[in-house]
């Protein structure tokens, strides 16, 4: 085992690193992470002009971090700006992405029914046109699905969707089941590290662990102690800390934790999974 890839191996299944935060440092961000030991992270889209950029940032970061991949999509927060062509744009883009390895599916698309100001028309438009995509490539979705499980739901099971994470989780623990029959993974990163986030905790507790995986949202969804401690906004180089907390609440081991959220997004995500083969640590298997 080389001196990196040590016990235990973290992933972070939802990272924007193209985000302006990053803008200025970001070789010294992706170092931090590979110092931490995140081994894999997921770079979403979020607008149909950022494929090019996703792509570029995967493939020349993904020497450092070898996990490092990409999906495509249009982020629900972002419907507002965006045209009917950015499906046809979208569609180009994915097809050509098939072959590029780092590629593992759409995403961030969803819908978001709790920020003011968004057309929700539209946001179901953008939002089915990407699912018919997935259907279409057979591809795994990255959901965002803010305060939207039950219209999120519905939309999945008139599709064959593969698989997928529902991102940053934060329902009810029957809509849980319902992802989960799906064949979803569900996402927990820093907002379950503030104490008074009781429904997401309960989730973390109760849910199956193998329906569980690790998240930062970074540079966004700050872990409780991130502005105690003065620091500017979320990283992928907080996972470990992030995780640890995750696995304290849930009552299991780091290296357990570790290894069974590694699974638990490799297992909806196949096309991560090939690329991430040669890292797969045989003493985190079960």
């Amino acid at each position: 085992m080389s001196e990196k890839l040590k016990l235990p191996m973290w992933i972070d299944t939802h990272c924007h690193l193209d985000a302006p935060e990053f803008a200025d440092d970001l070789p010294a961000v992706i170092q931090a992470a590979l110092d931490n030991n995140v081994q894999a992270i997921l770079l979403p889209a979020v607008k149909a002009g950022d494929c090019k950029q996703v792509r570029e940032l995967a493939n020349q970061y993904g020497q450092q971090i070898p996990g490092l991949v990409y999906t495509l999509g249009i982020h629900p927060l972002y419907t507002n700006q965006a045209q009917e062509s950015d499906i046809s744009f979208l569609e180009q883009e994915i097809r050509q992405a098939l072959s590029d390895p780092r590629f593992v599916g759409v995403g961030e698309i969803g819908l978001d029914y709790f920020v003011e100001g968004l057309d929700p028309h539209k946001q179901e438009y953008f939002f089915h046109a990407q699912l018919d995509l997935a259907q279409q490539y057979q591809l795994p979705v990255i959901l965002h699905v803010r305060r939207s499980q039950d219209a999120i739901l519905k939309a999945l099971r008139r599709r064959k969707v593969p698989s997928g994470i529902a991102h940053a989780f934060n329902g009810s623990f029957q809509q849980a089941e319902q992802f989960i029959e799906l064949g979803f993974k569900l996402g927990f990163g820093g907002a379950a590290t503030y104490e008074r986030a009781l429904q997401i905790r309960r989730l973390l507790q109760e849910l199956p662990l193998e329906s569980i995986v690790t998240e930062t949202d970074a540079p966004d969804i700050p872990p409780a102690w991130l502005r105690v401690e003065g620091l500017a906004f979320n990283q992928s180089a907080f996972l470990p800390r992030i995780a640890k907390e995750l696995a304290a609440i849930r009552g299991v081991s780091e290296v357990e934790f570790a290894s069974t959220t590694w699974r638990n997004a490799m297992q909806v995500l196949p096309r991560w999974s090939a690329l991430c083969a040669d890292l797969f640590i045989p003493n985190l298997a079960p």
